[in-house]
């Protein structure tokens, strides 16, 4: 099975940089998905390796073999990659029954009449759509046209799929269930699968890495437990988790070793780092909390007003009101609150972080809060 590595790639548009310098190491059997939200580049990434767009500049290498490369003139036309590509309009033909579609490419390839059966019997029980063989894609479900999609671009025994939001055009219901069948087809085929989304939940629960971009440029790649509990930047804690984040501008009021005591406004709160946080007395800072890690109780040191609750069943998400601040909380189960009620409130966890408030906003600290 084969290792992508892109090396230095970029792809420039009217001179803008879609993707920039973007170096990337995807191993052997990994679910990735190339993250961000809309404009980041992620799409041209995944073409990029493709064949189906050539970068401007940089080396894409598939199993050690160079398919792209801007300094040496190497450029793999696509069907040479051994990559299969599904798009995210599915692109079956509409004249053909799912059968037709699914043998197609194997067809063109020559393959001998008994390996075809035998392929496509077992692609169509794997993705169970065997009693659709006969049917036209106007007759199938959005969920079945899906499968047939993905069993027609793994029948020719693509070592790579390539994958460009497959599941956009899908009722969440059926969003849901086929990420679970992606997740056990990933396992079944033994392929390395390369996914594009926009949505960070169906990263998170799909990919053994994530690759979060920025106009064109990597901020975090790492599985997605690592990016959710120790995110590179404020943009990265912010983009992953839903609810998102809470980012709260604090000033640096003093420093003692690992402790520092933070002037949120109205509220001073002792933040204890791991490490030594690189910081000094005056730094205004960013901190980000968790809505999960704020926790509504008789016991907290600080005062807060329910400025609006939705409760969902399964948990409540709580805005909070504490002087100049709305925060957002986290609590599970069927609890809910009046709105305008007076609570107190107290910070949980050591995953609570401090970021730069210039530049590249990098995460400088993480640790535990405390309200002084």
């Amino acid at each position: 099975m084969p290792e992508i590595i892109l090396k230095n790639v970029t792809k420039t548009f009217d001179h803008i940089n879609a993707v920039d310098h973007l170096n990337l190491t995807i191993r052997d059997r990994d679910f990735i998905t190339l993250l961000g939200p809309s404009g980041c580049g992620k799409t041209t990434t995944l073409r990029m390796i493709a064949g189906l767009e050539t970068p401007t500049e940089g080396e894409i290498l598939i199993d050690g073999k160079t398919v792209f490369s801007a300094e040496k003139g190497i450029d793999v036309p696509p069907q040479k990659r051994n990559v299969g590509f599904l798009f995210q309009n599915y692109a079956l033909w509409p004249h053909m029954t799912v059968l037709q579609n699914i043998t197609f490419g194997l067809e063109n390839l020559k393959w001998d009449k008994d390996k075809i059966r035998q392929r496509t019997e077992k692609l169509m029980k794997m993705l169970k759509i065997e009693e659709y063989g006969n049917r036209y894609p106007a007759e199938l479900s959005g969920g079945q046209q899906q499968r047939v999609a993905i069993a027609r671009t793994l029948a020719t025994g693509p070592r790579i799929l390539l994958m460009d939001e497959p599941l956009s055009n899908l009722d969440a219901k059926l969003r849901m269930e086929m990420r679970s069948e992606l997740k056990r087809l990933h396992l079944d085929t033994d392929s390395t699968f390369v996914y594009v989304t926009h949505d960070q939940l169906e990263a998170m629960t799909l990919a053994t890495k994530i690759s979060l971009m920025k106009k064109g440029k990597l901020q975090q790649f790492a599985p997605p437990l690592t990016v959710y509990n120790e995110p590179a930047n404020a943009f990265t804690a912010d983009f992953i988790g839903n609810p998102s984040i809470n980012l709260i501008p604090v000033k640096v009021e003093e420093k003692r070793e690992n402790t520092l005591v933070l002037d949120m406004g109205s509220h001073k709160i002792r933040f204890t780092s791991k490490g030594n946080a690189d910081t000094r007395q005056g730094d205004i800072l960013t901190l980000g909390i968790r809505p999960e890690n704020i926790e509504i109780t008789d016991e907290g040191g600080m005062e807060a007003k329910v400025y609006s609750t939705l409760p969902s069943g399964m948990e409540t998400v709580v805005k909070l009101e504490t002087a100049s601040l709305i925060l957002t909380a986290v609590v599970f189960g069927d609890s809910d609150f009046r709105i305008n009620d007076t609570v107190k409130i107290r910070f949980r966890s050591n995953r609570n972080h401090l970021f730069r408030k210039e530049g590249d906003q990098e995460r400088i600290a993480s640790g535990s809060l405390q309200s002084l």
